[in-house]
C-alpha cells in the first residue's frame, strides 16, 4: 500500500479528534482566512505528527487555514511535477537534497533569504552546516527539518531466533553476504531472507562508490561512474539473489519505496538499507525489535561512504502568493517548543540545538536510537556532503530500480544492465 492521505481521510479514519467543521478542505475554509496548501511525503506516523503541528498552528492563528496532503516517496515527486507545471503547486513543498538543486533552478521555489531578513523565518539557531545543506547558488530555498544519515535496520529477533550475530559496524560487503546467507537457510520464518534486495538504491551505490573515493555525481554534473562501477554493483546483488541471502524479485518488486512496503515490513527481510530518521516509522508498524547499524565496508576501507544529510526540508513555492505566511508557519514548524516536541525526530535529528535538548526528555525508545546512532558515527565514519545532483537525478533513481529489477527477472545480465545504466543516465543528463 502506498499510503496518500489528505486531511478529510485523516479525520475520517478516527485519527484526530478535531471536528471537520475546523479542519475540512481548502474549498470549506472562510473566504476571509488565508488559505495555504501543504504538500509531504512519509508514513503515518509523519502525517498525525504533521496535522497535529497544523491544528496548533491554526488554532493560533485564526486567520490561517492548513490544507494538508501527504503521499508515499514513489507517488510524491510525479504528484508534485503534475501539480507545478499545471500552475497548482502547493504553497509549502517537502522537499529532498536530491530535487532542490533540480526545482530552484528551475524556478519552481522562492530564495528565503529575504523572509529570514524580514523576520518572518526564524533560524538564528540553526547552525551553518544545518543551514548551507539547502543552499542553491548561495541563496537559501529550504529550511532543514532534520540531520540524517544512511542506516541498515535490523531485526534483531529474527537474527537472534537463527542464533546468528547481528550486522555490525566495520562489517566488510562480503561478511554481511556470507551472514544473511546463513540466515536464510537457518530461519524458521517462511518465504524469509537476510536483507532486501537493494541493488535498485541509488543511496546504496552511493556510499558503496564513496568508500572507493568517487561520488555519485561530479561537480559539474555528469556521472562519476563508468560501466566497471556499475556492473560491479550489480554482479554483488546478482550474487546475493543466487545466494538466497537477499529477497528475491519477486517479492522485491512489491516494494513501492516506503516504510510499510519494504520487504523487512512485510516480513520477508531480516535487514533493510534506508535513511535513519524512517526508524520512528519502521518500529511503529514493526512488532519485532529493531536496531541500526552503519552500511558493510569494502575490504581494507575503514568509512561506510556515509555522510550527514538534510533528511528534508520545507520549500516555498515562487508562485505562492502567501510567501510571507508560509515562511511564518515554516519558522512555527522548527522553534515551537510544543510542536517540535509533537514532531519529535521523525523528520531526523532537529538542526537547532536549542530544539534537540528540549526535545530530548520527550523521546521515545526508537526516537533515541536516532539520535544515538547519528552521534555514534562522529567525525571517523562520514564525510563531507556529495556534489549537488544534477537536473535529472531524479529519473535517474526511478532507472536505477527499473535496472536492477531487471538483472533480477533475468532480463538483463549485469554487465547489460551497467552499460544500459550508464548509457541512458548520460542520456537523461545531456537532456537536462
Amino acid at each position: 500500500m502506498n499510503l496518500t492521505i489528505n486531511r478529510r481521510q485523516f479525520i475520517a479514519g478516527g485519527m484526530c479528534a478535531t471536528s471537520l467543521a475546523m479542519l475540512g478542505g481548502r474549498r470549506a475554509f472562510a473566504q476571509d482566512k488565508t488559505a495555504l496548501r501543504l504538500l509531504w511525503w512519509g508514513s503515518q506516523s509523519r502525517a498525525e505528527r504533521t496535522f497535529k503541528v497544523i491544528d496548533l498552528y491554526t488554532r493560533s492563528h485564526p486567520d490561517i487555514a492548513i490544507e494538508g496532503e501527504s503521499t508515499g516517496w514513489s507517488n510524491y515527486w510525479p504528484r508534485l511535477a503534475t501539480q507545478t507545471s499545471g500552475g497548482n503547486s502547493p504553497d509549502i513543498i517537502q522537499m529532498d537534497y536530491r530535487y532542490i538543486f533540480e526545482y530552484a533552478r528551475r524556478g519552481v521555489l522562492a530564495p528565503m533569504d529575504p523572509f529570514i531578513e524580514s523576520g518572518a523565518l526564524d533560524v538564528t539557531d540553526f547552525s551553518k552546516i544545518g543551514l548551507d545543506g539547502g543552499r542553491v547558488d548561495n541563496k537559501l530555498y529550504g529550511v532543514n527539518l532534520g540531520q540524517n544519515s544512511a542506516t541498515v535496520v535490523i531485526n534483531k529477533a529474527a537474527w537472534q531466533e537463527a542464533g546468528l550475530d547481528i550486522p555490525h559496524a566495520g562489517m566488510t560487503w562480503e561478511d554481511y553476504g556470507e551472514q544473511c546467507e546463513k540466515l536464510t537457510r537457518k530461519t524458521q520464518r517462511r518465504n524469509f531472507y537476510g536483507c532486501t534486495d537493494e541493488g535498485g538504491q541509488d543511496k546504496a551505490f552511493e556510499c558503496w562508490q564513496r568508500q572507493n573515493g568517487k561520488e555519485l555525481y561530479t561537480n559539474d554534473g555528469k556521472l562519476d561512474f563508468g560501466e566497471k562501477e556499475i556492473t560491479e554493483w550489480f554482479e554483488f546483488w546478482a550474487d546475493m539473489r543466487k545466494r538466497q541471502a537477499c529477497v528475491p524479485a519477486d517479492i522485491q518488486s512489491l516494494s513501492k519505496d516506503t516504510i510499510d512496503t519494504n520487504p523487512l515490513s512485510t516480513g520477508h527481510a531480516a535487514t533493510c538499507f534506508v535513511h535513519s530518521n524512517q526508524i520512528v516509522g519502521y518500529i511503529a508498524i514493526n512488532k519485532d525489535p529493531l536496531a541500526m547499524t552503519c552500511y558493510p565496508v569494502k575490504a581494507g576501507k575503514s568509512r561506510p561512504g556515509q555522510y550527514l544529510k538534510p533528511s528534508q526540508f520545507f520549500s516555498i513555492a515562487n508562485s505562492s502568493d502567501h510567501g510571507k505566511e508560509a515562511a511564518e508557519f515554516i519558522s512555527f514548524f522548527v522553534n515551537d517548543p510544543v510542536a517540535t516536541k509533537v514532531l519529535g525526530v521523525e523528520r531526523g535529528v532537529p538542526v537547532s540545538a536549542a530544539v534537540r535538548k528540549s526535545v530530548q526528555s520527550e523521546l521515545g525508545d526508537g526516537d533515541k536510537m536516532q539520535v544515538d546512532y547519528i552521534a555514534s558515527l562522529g567525525d571517523d565514519l562520514v564525510g563531507p556532503l556529495p556534489p549537488a545532483p544534477p537536473l535529472g537525478a531524479g529519473e535517474i533513481e526511478v532507472l536505477f530500480k527499473q535496472v536492477n529489477e531487471q538483472v533480477g527477472f533475468d532480463v538483463l545480465s549485469p554487465a547489460e544492465a551497467g552499460a544500459r545504466l550508464v548509457e541512458e543516465a548520460s542520456q537523461i543528463l545531456d537532456r537536462n
